[in-house]
């Protein structure tokens, strides 16, 4: 079956996994055979503190700006008036983000989908918090679900701290720091780890206690 072995991994660590994996939707990642990183990233960008439907509804107005492209090109971006942009709902510091984007995707600075399969999770992390507004966390979700790559562990994301403390029955969220060191026992199967934490807070049993598991 597939991912067994890291299912098997995971689960032998603790019985509280076990058991949230025997009843959890199955982990069910698989690299995307035609990301596009620019497009992915720029996404993300439109996505950011936004609610999943006032996003989508605005990355809709901005695909709208290029009816006649399947894919975004971030040529035609650069040279997008700001104030199209603004009119489609994105914020001055996303329409500055994703101007920075196109720049750097142009220039190589943001890798094709080609050389991406070829860098470790670390170079690419490196490479793409060099674009403006683009952080840690929306270069880990990239490689998660975009890439599926298998060992990410996105330490700062509240959804994956609040599934540990929920699982491991603790009063308060673990830090990124304690979480680096804890997610240690579930290498190299760390995304797999993160995705049952946060189908956690998926159970029907469970408060409703999480704020940002967007796109997940």
């Amino acid at each position: 079956m597939k991912h067994e072995k890291a299912h098997r991994h995971i689960a032998a660590s603790d019985v509280r996994l076990a058991e949230l994996i025997a009843r959890s939707r199955r982990y069910d990642v698989t690299p995307s055979l035609s990301v596009r990183p620019f497009e992915a990233l720029a996404e993300s960008i439109a996505y950011q503190q936004l609610s999943g439907k006032a996003a989508a509804t605005i990355w809709g107005r901005v695909r709208a700006l290029y009816p006649r492209r399947k894919f975004l090109d971030p040529k035609a971006v650069v040279t997008t008036p700001d104030e199209k942009l603004r009119a489609a709902g994105l914020s001055r510091a996303k329409v500055a983000a994703l101007k920075d984007l196109a720049a750097k995707t142009i220039d190589g600075t943001v890798p094709t989908a080609r050389a991406l399969a070829r860098m470790t999770d670390e170079e690419i992390i490196e490479r793409l918090i060099a674009v403006r507004g683009i952080g840690r966390w929306t270069v880990e979700m990239l490689l998660l679900f975009d890439l599926g790559r298998s060992d990410v562990w996105p330490v700062h994301d509240y959804g994956v701290r609040k599934g540990f403390a929920k699982v491991f029955g603790k009063r308060k969220l673990p830090t990124p720091k304690q979480l680096i060191k804890l997610g240690e026992k579930w290498r190299p199967y760390r995304s797999v780890a993160a995705w049952y934490f946060w189908r956690a807070l998926d159970d029907p049993k469970a408060e409703k206690a999480n704020r940002d598991l967007e796109k997940k």
